[in-house]
């Protein structure tokens, strides 16, 4: 609704607006006072979880190596090389990604973008190496990805 040069800010339209917005920001308040309190729950510790734990520095150490052991099965080194699969076609739409955990095993992914087409394809990747040959921006996500020591 616009106001036109004859309209007066003290009409009914623009009151009844203002009440509007000023119902509406009232009620953006009182939802994000509820999702603040509801968060500041959630941090709070269960105290069955803290009581299972150990209080002992060789119990803690062994629940972190455990810990670490389930972890490195986890896909946590990833990494994303984006190129243009032909010359006649450019905005680097190609693309590999290579999803890998701490063993250098998992997969590389492949899509490339053709003028009229795309093809998509998954590499098995075992020791940082996969049994196939691999493009070179396959190989190189999976250099992007190893983790630098």
């Amino acid at each position: 609704m616009w106001l036109g040069h004859n309209d007066s800010l003290d009409s009914p339209v623009v009151l009844a607006l203002a009440i509007l917005s000023l119902l509406t920001a009232i009620a953006a308040l009182v939802f994000a006072g509820a999702a603040w309190q509801k968060t500041k729950d959630v941090r709070r510790p269960d105290p069955a979880a803290v009581e299972s734990l150990p209080t002992d520095v060789a119990g803690l150490r062994a629940e972190v190596a455990a810990l670490r052991a389930e972890s490195a099965m986890n896909l946590r080194h990833l990494a994303v090389v984006r190129f243009d699969a032909f010359g006649d076609a450019g905005g680097h739409l190609s693309w590999c990604l290579a999803l890998l955990d701490d063993n250098g095993d998992g997969v590389v992914l492949t899509s490339i973008h053709g003028r009229t087409e795309a093809r998509s394809y998954a590499k098995s990747i075992s020791g940082w190496k996969s049994s196939q040959l691999m493009s070179p921006e396959e190989t190189e996500a999976v250099q992007q990805a190893k983790p630098r020591s």
